[in-house]
Formats: C-alpha cells, structure tokens, sequence
C-alpha cells in the first residue's frame, strides 16, 4: 500500500478533528441527562410518591434527587422499586446537617438504598450562620466526607445567597467553606440562581470550583430577580455548562424552590429547554 502526502494529510486531519472532539468534550459538562430535585414539586410528592415520580418519568426526566417532601419517612425499598421501573436514577439525596449528626448509619443506608452514591448537605439555619458556628460546623463537614468514604459514598454541600452575603470577620462563609474543607472529599453542588441572586459571578465561581463541582442546581432569574422555570428567565446556561471549570459536572437538577402549582407546566418547561442545551 503506497502512503501518499494526501492520505498524510487527511490523517492528520482525522486526528485534529477528534483533538478538537475531544478537547470540547474536556472544556464543558456533559449534560446528557436531565434531572430534578423533589424539593420543587414536594407538595404532589408528599401525597402521592409512586404517582410524582411517573409523571415527572412522563416528562423525560432520567434521574431524580431525593429533598423535602417527607421522603426521609416514607418506604424507600418501595420508591427504590418504583425508580428501577421508571427508568430513572437517584444519584444523590439530600440530607440535613442534624440527621448527618444524629442518624448518620440511618443516612447511609436510606441513601444506599435509594441507588444514591452522594449524599448532599443542603442548608445550614440560622444558629450556624455566626462566625463561631460556622468554625464548629465545617470540622464535622469534613468529618462526614471523610466517613462517607469509608461507606462507599461521596459528600457535597449545597449553597444559597447566605454563604457568600454572610461575612464574619470579613470574610464569606463560601470562602471559609472552600478553605477548610478537603477539597478531596468535599465537594460543591452549585445552585447557581442563589449564587447570582448574592451578586457572585457565576462563570468566574464555575472555573474557581473547578474540580470540586459535583452539580448544578438549575433555575432561571426574571429580571426582578425572582426565581422563574429555566428558560423563563435572564441566566445564559449554555454558556456557563460549557465553562472549562465545570468539565466534571454530570448531573444537572432543575429545582424551583417557589414553583407555582400545579408544577407541572413550570418543570415541563424547564426539561425542555435543558434537553434542547444537550452537547
């Protein structure tokens, strides 16, 4: 087989052309499934759990995050079940600062047996919020990452405004948060709404977090602010997912915490215009 400057030449094409594949697919998250934290239609899903999780499976949801909703107390071999026959995944659950303290085996095992592999930790109230709370409270962050390991499962934390508002000593909590946690272990779930609703650059946090992004939490900003379906609102998704910092990230949850009932048309919107950002 004679090898001639042509067939070199469109090798060397082949081969740039899947560097530049490639090179894209290293500069920008994968958003090749679309989920949803319950939080946003807690209310159906405290009434009825089987019934929320088909019509949210109806709407092309592929992975759900368990948070509110009494899901805590409910049969969680039974929603196990009920996901495994949608189609749908869990890959992490929400769970508070107090159960982590208190209930942390209880924790690990609804979590296992939800399929999840990441427990989150989603808000800190008010008591911890003090410069002397927050030292107090981030040893035990560590502490939890370092004994979900040991389990099997990872651990990260979920921000509001309040952690980059809130300023003892003149500086953030956030900036605390990401100083004296592990960045091995601790890992960040961003919502990215709450970010910018506390005047943070969303791109510019994306590429500061960088490895320690987990996910994103996925709602829209009206220009008053309020929060709104994703796709209703102000925020530029397509460019932030395709950040070079967020490269990691693989889940994508559209929450709503103030969706207007009867939710479903809020998060039918949503799902839609997040499938239509695939790349």
């Amino acid at each position: 087989m004679m090898i001639s400057r042509r067939n070199v030449l469109a090798g060397a094409g082949g081969i740039a052309a899947l560097s530049l594949i490639d090179l894209k697919a290293a500069s920008a998250a994968q958003l090749n499934k679309v989920g949803i934290q319950l939080y946003t239609v807690r209310d159906l899903f405290a009434k009825d759990p089987v019934g929320t999780l088909e019509q949210i499976a109806r709407i092309g949801y592929r992975e759900v995050e368990y948070g509110g909703g009494g899901y805590d107390a409910m049969d969680h071999a039974m929603l196990r079940k009920t996901t495994d026959r949608l189609g749908l995944t869990s890959p992490s659950v929400h769970i508070s600062y107090d159960a982590l303290l208190g209930k942390f085996e209880q924790s690990v095992t609804m979590a296992k047996t939800l399929g999840a592999d990441t427990i989150v930790l989603p808000y800190m109230t008010d008591e911890h919020r003090t410069e002397a709370g927050w030292a107090a409270a981030l040893p035990n962050f560590n502490r939890f990452a370092a004994d979900l390991k040991k389990a099997g499962l990872g651990f990260a934390y979920h921000n509001h405004d309040f952690e980059f508002t809130t300023k003892p000593g003149g500086v953030s909590l956030y900036d605390r948060f990401l100083k004296e946690t592990d960045p091995a272990l601790v890992k960040a779930e961003l919502d990215i709404y709450w970010a910018a609703f506390a005047g943070e650059n969303p791109a510019t946090l994306i590429d500061r977090l960088g490895s320690r992004l987990y996910a994103y939490h996925v709602k829209d900003m009206r220009p008053d602010r309020s929060m709104t379906a994703v796709g209703a609102g102000t925020i530029d998704f397509a460019s932030l997912f395709k950040r070079k910092g967020g490269a990691g990230v693989r889940h994508f949850y559209v929450e709503n915490d103030q969706a207007p009932a009867p939710y479903l048309p809020d998060i039918t919107t949503s799902f839609q215009t997040l499938r239509a950002l695939r790349f």
